[in-house]
C-alpha cells in the first residue's frame, strides 16, 4: 500500500489500523535544536480523542503519544521523530456482522476492489482513527512554525444548515474552544449543539464546514508549477476522511465576481516586506506562492457514513442484505476535525518553509 507519507523536506509517513494494536508514524526532515512542547502535544491530541463531549463518539482512548526517537534533552536532534500511540479500546466484535457486508458511502468495497481483502474492523486502515497521527506530526510541525511566529487556527463555520457567516477577523478565534462544537460564536454554537445532539437522537448524522486562517507566512512559500501552495494544501485537506470539498480566498464566489472587484491592490506595508494588499480575494496566495498577507480557507465534511438506521446495501456475493450501523461514532464530524485541518494546515507550511529555505537566492 502507498500513499501513506506527506511532504518532501518535512515528512510524516503514518502506520497502522483503527483497531491493530497501536498507530504510530515517523517524521523526516525536522530540523534539530526546535524546543519540544510536551504540553503543546498533550493538548492538540485532547482536542482530537473522542470522548471529550456528549456530540463525539463515546469511544474512550487517552491517545498518550510516546515518542521513540528524535527527541532528547527537550529539543529535536534532527533525527526522525518516531511515535506510537497504542489502541486501549477497541471495540472489534462490533463489526462481526459486517464482515462479509458492505457499509453505503465506507471504504468497504473499495479497498476489496483494490486489494482484495480488507480489515473490516473500524474500517482499518481507512479509518478516522489514523488522524491520530497526522495531530502528532502537526503539532511537531506547530514547533517549527513557532519559531517563525507562524500560526494556524481553525474553528467550525457551519453544521448542517446552521452556518456562522461572519468574517473571520470580526472573530475572537481563542473562544472556539470555550464550547463542545469549536464555533467562536457561543449563540451560533449552541444552536449547532442542539442540532447535533437531535440528529444523534434520530440515529442519523450531519456534515458541516471548517474555516481556517493561517497567519504571519512570509511572501515566497510554494513550489509551482505543480506544487502550488494551494494546491498542496489542497491536497492535505481532501486526504481527510469525509472531506468534500475546499476552496481557499474568494474561492468559489469568484467564478461570480469581475477582475475589476477580485483584484487585490498592493499598498505599501508596515510589515517586514514592506507590500501587502487592501483586499484579500486571492487568500495570501498568487500564483501558487504566498504574498505575505493571511491565508484563509474552508473544508467541507460530508455526513459521517455510518448511521443508526436499517439500510438496505449488499454483501461481497452481490446479494441485497438489510444491516444497521453499530458501535461508537460521532454524530457529527467537524468538532474532532478542527485540530486535524490544523495539523495538515501546518504540515504544508513547515515543509513549504523548509523547501523555501533550502532555495534562498544565491549570495555570490
Amino acid at each position: 500500500m502507498a500513499g501513506n507519507s506527506i511532504g518532501e523536506n518535512f515528512r510524516l509517513t503514518t502506520f497502522g489500523e483503527s483497531h491493530g494494536p497501536a498507530i504510530g508514524g515517523v517524521i523526516d526532515g525536522c530540523p534539530a535544536g526546535i524546543v519540544f512542547d510536551a504540553e503543546l502535544l498533550r493538548s492538540e491530541m485532547r482536542r482530537r480523542k473522542p470522548g471529550q463531549s456528549k456530540i463525539v463518539s463515546q469511544r474512550k482512548e487517552q491517545d498518550e503519544v510516546e515518542i521513540l526517537s528524535g527527541i532528547f534533552e527537550g529539543k529535536t536532534t534532527g533525527a526522525p521523530i518516531g511515535f506510537l500511540i497504542r489502541n486501549t479500546d477497541a471495540r472489534s466484535a462490533d463489526y462481526d456482522t459486517l464482515k462479509e457486508v458492505y457499509r453505503p458511502s465506507h471504504a468497504d468495497f473499495t479497498y476489496d476492489a483494490k486489494y482484495g481483502f480488507r480489515d473490516y474492523r473500524g474500517g482499518g486502515r481507512a479509518s478516522a482513527r489514523e488522524t491520530a497521527c497526522r495531530v502528532v506530526g502537526g503539532a511537531i510541525a506547530k514547533m517549527l512554525l513557532a519559531h517563525h511566529k507562524i500560526k494556524v487556527q481553525a474553528w467550525v463555520s457551519q453544521v448542517g444548515e446552521i452556518v456562522l457567516d461572519k468574517d473571520y477577523s470580526l472573530l475572537n478565534l481563542e473562544s472556539a474552544e470555550s464550547n463542545w462544537v469549536r464555533c467562536p460564536d457561543a449563540v451560533v454554537a449552541q444552536n449547532m449543539i442542539s442540532l447535533i445532539e437531535r440528529v444523534r437522537k434520530e440515529g442519523d448524522t450531519v456534515g458541516g464546514t471548517i474555516s481556517a486562517v493561517i497567519k504571519g507566512v512570509m511572501p515566497g512559500l510554494g513550489e509551482p508549477v505543480f506544487d502550488r501552495l494551494h494546491a498542496d494544501l489542497g491536497k492535505s485537506m481532501l486526504s481527510i476522511n469525509a472531506v468534500k470539498g475546499f476552496d481557499y480566498g474568494s474561492g468559489f464566489a469568484a467564478a461570480g465576481m469581475r477582475g475589476s472587484d477580485h483584484n487585490d491592490p498592493f499598498v505599501p506595508s508596515g510589515k517586514a516586506h514592506k507590500i501587502g494588499t487592501s483586499s484579500n480575494n486571492s487568500g495570501g496566495i498568487q500564483g501558487g506562492i504566498s504574498n505575505g498577507e493571511d491565508i484563509y480557507f474552508r473544508v467541507a465534511f460530508k455526513p459521517v457514513a455510518t448511521i443508526i438506521q436499517k439500510q438496505i446495501t449488499v454483501n461481497k456475493k452481490g446479494q441485497p442484505v438489510e444491516m444497521m450501523g453499530k458501535g461508537r461514532h460521532d454524530p457529527c464530524v467537524v468538532p474532532r476535525a478542527v485540530p486535524i485541518v490544523e495539523a495538515m494546515a501546518a504540515l504544508v507550511i513547515a515543509d513549504h518553509l523548509l523547501r523555501f529555505k533550502s532555495q534562498a537566492p544565491f549570495q555570490g
